[in-house]
């Protein structure tokens, strides 16, 4: 955003700011409020340098409010997940987990080593982060925020002390996997009020017996991509055994041969899931029995069942296999319209980075590195309810989502500001 359009919002992110007042001490806060005016400003990078020159304060001073200045960060999380909760809430709120990958150089930044990153499509030196996205999923006026991010701190960072030690990691900080580290995001989440009507995520983690239990102990409703060698039972097995007949199987296998699945005709269903629009997709779905987890000897089958949905690109031909714990009486169509949602965190990230500097940390602390993400979230949570607010308030021929001031989110605050205000 120009100088112009944040001026015109200022008075909003002001009674914004004001919310998390009572975190701060008081020239704290007025460094808070610089850093997010300047993540929301239109900048070539959002880093701490960036923001500090163009808001003529030392650079050193907003390094030091990300890394070493008493605040409750801790207390702002909460306030900003409240907010969430009290104004955003809906019966169709669909919860997003998903990790990012930022490309970072050295190996000063909390967590960084070579590993896959998404943004470069490759293994690289990067910093991962596991992300709890929230979305109504409207299909018209849709609002998403993220809502928390946890830091993937690799196996080879469990016992180097000198390195955890100088990068600031917490002592109760350890290596967990990406699952583990999103249930603790999402428990946390519903213990402030966040309520889902349905979660969903990638195979990434969906490939996990266990991440799909834990989601059942928590009472929530989910829909999860898993990979084609994923297993499962189509029918009951007579004995619990090793033997071919009697064993899980993997779900593409299911698909192609278990007359579950043979003996249907595909459905044709029309999901919108870019923000292109809709796509048709070809559609068989069945109930199935996962393998439980903790099971000495032969694997047995759940005695819950799930849904196994195989959907077909009717254009590409691309094959997704999904996986819901909803009951019988649910609607396919209703589960695939949740699992397709997962866009939603994909225009996120990239307009994240783009307009709220969320992957421009440069910080060799774990606590300048969370602040920042905190921050940034917070930065967007601002440009999303405003976006949201003023696409409300015009018709929907004044309006070409995502397409706006070239096509960011930005673009679309500022120009429908201007046209409202006209």
């Amino acid at each position: 955003m120009n100088a112009e359009q944040v001026a015109s919002l200022e008075p909003a992110l002001n009674k914004l700011t004001e919310s998390f007042r009572k975190c701060f001490r008081t020239p704290t806060f007025e460094h808070f409020r610089t850093y997010l005016l300047g993540l929301i400003e239109e900048m070539p990078r959002k880093n701490v340098e960036t923001i500090a020159l163009a808001a003529d304060m030392a650079v050193r001073t907003l390094q030091e409010f990300l890394s070493q200045l008493a605040w409750d960060d801790d207390r702002v999380h909460a306030l900003y997940q409240h907010l969430v909760a009290d104004r955003h809430s809906c019966e169709d709120a669909i919860g997003v987990i998903d990790s990012s990958g930022h490309p970072k150089q050295g190996k000063k930044t909390p967590g960084v080593q070579r590993q896959y990153c998404g943004q470069t499509g490759k293994i690289d030196n990067c910093v991962v982060g596991v992300h709890l996205l929230y979305t109504d999923n409207h299909p018209v006026n849709p609002f998403s925020c993220m809502l928390d991010s946890g830091l993937y701190l690799p196996k080879s960072w469990e016992d180097d002390l000198p390195r955890r030690h100088e990068a600031g990691i917490p002592d109760t900080l350890h290596y967990q996997p990406d699952w583990q580290i999103a249930l603790d995001l999402v428990a946390e989440a519903m213990s402030n009020g966040i309520r889902f009507s349905w979660m969903t995520f990638d195979e990434g983690f969906g490939k996990v017996p266990a991440f799909w239990f834990s989601l059942d102990l928590l009472g929530l409703r989910t829909v999860g991509e898993v990979p084609a060698n994923f297993r499962c039972w189509p029918t009951e097995p007579k004995y619990d055994s090793l033997q071919g007949p009697f064993a899980s199987k993997e779900v593409r296998n299911v698909v192609r041969y278990s007359p579950v699945f043979t003996h249907q005709e595909w459905q044709k269903m029309k999901i919108k899931d870019t923000t292109r629009g809709k796509q048709i997709w070809l559609v068989k779905a069945a109930r199935v029995q996962l393998v439980e987890s903790d099971v000495t000897g032969p694997s047995r089958p759940t005695d819950r069942r799930y849904w196994l949905i195989v959907a077909k690109n009717a254009k590409t031909d691309e094959i997704k296999y999904f996986v819901s714990n909803a009951p019988a009486s649910a609607s396919v169509e209703e589960i695939l319209r949740a699992a397709m949602a997962r866009w939603h965190v994909e225009q996120w990230f990239e307009r994240g980075k783009q307009l709220a500097g969320f992957g421009d940390f440069e910080v060799r602390k774990y606590l300048g590195l969370t602040r920042h993400w905190l921050c940034s979230r917070i930065a967007m949570y601002f440009l999303a309810s405003q976006t949201t607010r003023l696409r409300g308030e015009k018709s929907a021929d004044h309006v070409r989502a995502g397409d706006v001031g070239g096509g960011t989110a930005a673009g679309e605050t500022g120009q429908l500001l201007a046209e409202n205000a006209a």
